[in-house]
């Protein structure tokens, strides 16, 4: 695994565990992590992780728009 180390302004009130979220949660949304990975990498369970994305603006349903649209013209 990488370990990343970024310097945060003082300014942005944001602790490690949120910072974790927001990174989990885009990678999460663009495909790059599944439900797991992303939950490892935040130190929560998969069951935790999935109830938090919704306040993250982040669906749990992880499924591109483009192959919905073919399931809705082959259905």
């Amino acid at each position: 695994m990488k370990v990343l180390t970024l310097n945060i302004p003082d300014s942005l009130d944001i602790d490690n565990r949120d910072l974790a979220m927001l990174v989990a949660t885009q990678l999460y949304e663009q495909g790059k992590l599944s439900l797991g990975q992303a939950a490892e990498l935040t130190g929560l369970t998969k069951r935790t992780f999935a109830e938090l994305l919704g306040s993250y603006n982040v669906s749990i349903f992880n499924y591109p728009t483009t192959d919905l649209s073919k399931d809705v013209a082959n259905a």
